[in-house]
């Protein structure tokens, strides 16, 4: 699956596997940690400050953690992932594209409105 089908498919099924309003409340809280702990440790390692690139993975590690137990709430599991590489897309596909399209469209909103209590 290239890129643009990921994505595709992230987005088609999104809805279905974020329908409990403590996994929304968690990603939305949590993905700006990733998205955070991301960039910082980039921004480290070209830096060289190894403390901050430990801390930027850290939070990283701990928002994907944290998301994993959100996804213990829903209903509906995520599909399992395939592979490593499957891994690394999905995550970083869905924390810097899919959650934040999902946010600015609206649909979060919609979901939480629409979302069971569990």
């Amino acid at each position: 699956m290239n890129v643009s089908e990921l994505l595709r498919w992230q987005w088609d099924g999104y809805t279905r596997y974020h329908g409990s309003r403590f996994n929304l409340l968690l990603h939305i809280v949590v993905v700006p940690l990733f998205l955070v702990g991301n960039v910082v440790l980039l921004a480290a390692l070209a830096q060289r400050a190894w403390p901050a690139a430990l801390g930027g993975a850290v939070a990283m590690v701990v928002s994907v953690a944290l998301q994993g137990r959100g996804h213990r709430a829903e209903t509906l599991p995520p599909e399992p992932f395939t592979g490593p590489l499957n891994a690394i897309s999905r995550i970083f596909l869905e924390q810097w594209v899919t959650f934040p399209r999902f946010v600015l469209s609206g649909h979060w909103m919609k979901a939480w409105r629409h979302a069971s209590a569990s």
